[in-house]
């Protein structure tokens, strides 16, 4: 069997694990969509927060679905003699990771659309004004995260500290990059720190591609940024990554 075919086996079987665990499923999927409707429901924000929102919600999923969700599994499955046993197996480990990997950009794509439809028929926020431009930002941020959640994992010494690893990384994050509210007014320092981190340029891409539909041309700083951090990712993933 080639190594495609043993991916594509291995996304399916990722994808028959992935719904048999509840608590993955609901902090992995479920979440930014309860955030969008809880928070747009309950503080009754008007049409400009809401075209804000929207898009933050998006690349919050996005983080969530890549960086938490493989930073975690990746821990737990190390910590597990898991990842020890898969290597000792005829299984090539592009195969493998491919599966891992493609289960994760699966679910990220998915919330996004969620977010897209749900934000369009809840909320009046108008449908992708440039689709070129969400497809190209999402992949670069599922892209980027994916790859540093990979490598974040080999930071994190045992499975039982991997929530405070990854909470000190990913709150703080959300809460400075525009998720729930525009980063217009965020002091100086704040600003600065957000325009360093990939979430934000996320979410600005996402913003482009949903409501302003300037294109691509207009959000070059994003997806260069982006692509830094796709590098980085994918470097430190290579570099570090240990199966025991």
């Amino acid at each position: 069997m080639s190594a495609t075919a043993l991916a594509w086996r291995e996304f399916r079987f990722q994808r028959r694990m992935f719904w048999r665990n509840p608590s993955a499923a609901f902090f992995n999927f479920a979440l930014p969509l309860i955030f969008l409707v809880l928070i747009a429901s309950v503080f009754d924000l008007d049409q400009d927060a809401l075209n804000h929102f929207v898009p933050g919600i998006a690349g919050m999923a996005v983080m969530s679905a890549t960086f938490t969700a493989l930073a975690f599994n990746m821990t737990f499955l190390r910590e597990q003699g898991i990842l020890k046993r898969i290597r000792g197996t005829p299984e090539p480990a592009g195969s493998y990771f491919g599966g891992v990997i493609a289960n994760a950009v699966y679910n990220a794509f998915v919330q996004v659309a969620i977010i897209v439809v749900l934000g369009h028929l809840l909320y009046s926020v108008s449908w992708p004004k440039d689709w070129v431009e969400l497809a190209v930002i999402t992949m670069l941020g599922v892209t980027a995260f994916a790859s540093l959640g990979i490598a974040m994992a080999q930071a994190i010494p045992n499975f039982d500290s991997a929530a405070a690893y990854v909470n000190a990384i990913f709150l703080p994050m959300i809460f400075i990059s525009g998720t729930f509210y525009s980063t217009e007014h965020l002091p100086r320092v704040l600003s600065a720190i957000a325009t360093a981190l990939p979430l934000k340029h996320i979410i600005d891409g996402l913003y482009g591609a949903l409501v302003s539909g300037k294109g691509l041309e207009h959000h070059v700083p994003a997806v260069v940024a982006l692509l830094l951090w796709c590098a980085a990712g994918l470097t430190l993933a290579l570099r570090y990554f240990r199966w025991e």
